[in-house]
């Protein structure tokens, strides 16, 4: 069965003049699921995943003894992109994916960045295939660079997976209260420097920002301004060296939060890859237009401009390679 169509149409602002846009429709919010419908949107602005999905490839490779996920999520991508309605309703996504995770059904508010995380799990477990015994690439390159070559494969890792590699340098006084590791050197807890690399850059990167901080028993949001370019990030300096390789980036989804540590609303900012413009989603609100990329350069402002200042909401930035879809099966 498809996703039904919403119920409350009431919110919806009339609109009846502007035609309805693929890829801009609206979620039914069906209890506290903000943070699902902003990462749905999310997931449905990615253009070679959504080219996946409509095309009809993930049937050849569903598994059926773990499909009910990944079919509603199809069912519920091709209503998003191929539908009428201003709005549908996640509900047969939200109940087969509680069937497995009952969390996500108590109608309270959940971490976004977890919710991600379980909807990414069950597509590739769902569409997975496999490639042999897990083995190591490049084994020239020093043991910290080298790539691991998982043994199974599936759209999902094809597209986010990536690996990073670590290093933790002693006594650097970075790392600090409970955040401090133990040194196997000295035997004790120090404060610690930690850096990350990239050993293999994924074809979408998904950066979940920190925006919570707990000293002891004080908890407060941080609001620090962040800054992201629409186009052309460049990762070159986070690269393990002996790649060599030069990725850049461009934005193409945001995940933002409003409120505190125990409550807020999510929202997400989107950029539809067929009018090549900035959408704001917000539950089962009409979608408002922001700008394309040139526009928003030109006027000296980000798809948030249009919402509360950056500092504020924030939270998850999806950014993706230049590539074709037709190349993604």
């Amino acid at each position: 069965p498809r996703s039904s169509e919403c119920a409350d149409h009431a919110c919806l602002p009339e609109s009846e003049s502007q035609p309805h846009l693929q890829g801009v429709t609206g979620l039914r919010n069906l209890g506290n699921t903000c943070y699902m419908n902003a990462i749905l949107q999310c997931l449905c602005s990615i253009s070679p995943l959504v080219e996946y999905f409509l095309s009809g490839k993930y049937m050849t490779a569903l598994q059926k003894d773990c499909s009910e996920v990944t079919t509603a999520f199809a069912y519920l991508m091709t209503d998003m992109w191929l539908g009428d309605s201003d709005c549908v309703s996640p509900e047969i996504f939200l109940s087969a994916l509680g069937s497995l995770y009952p969390v996500f059904l108590k109608k309270t508010q959940q971490d976004a960045q977890e919710f991600l995380i379980y909807v990414l799990n069950e597509l590739h477990e769902a569409l997975k295939k496999h490639c042999g015994r897990r083995a190591y690439e490049k084994r020239s390159a020093p043991r910290s660079c080298r790539k691991v070559v998982a043994s199974e494969t599936s759209i999902i890792t094809r597209l986010f997976e990536g690996q990073l590699n670590y290093s933790i340098t002693c006594l650097k006084y970075t790392l600090t209260w409970n955040n401090q590791i133990h040194c196997s050197f000295c035997e004790i807890k120090q404060e610690t420097a930690v850096r990350a690399t990239i050993s293999k850059a994924p074809k979408i990167i998904v950066f979940h920002l920190k925006r919570f901080d707990i000293q002891g028993t004080v908890k407060r949001k941080l609001r620090t301004e962040i800054l992201y370019p629409l186009t052309n990030l460049d990762l070159t300096p986070y690269i393990c060296p002996i790649f060599r390789k030069h990725p850049k980036y461009n934005l193409c989804a945001v995940v933002n939060h409003f409120g505190d540590l125990d409550g807020g609303h999510y929202t997400a900012f989107c950029k539809n890859s067929v009018t090549q413009a900035w959408y704001s989603f917000d539950d089962t609100r009409l979608p408002a237009l922001f700008y394309t990329d040139t526009e928003a350069q030109e006027l000296g402002q980000r798809p948030d401009h249009c919402k509360p200042a950056t500092r504020n909401c924030s939270a998850m930035c999806f950014v993706i390679k230049s590539l074709q879809p037709a190349y993604i099966t």
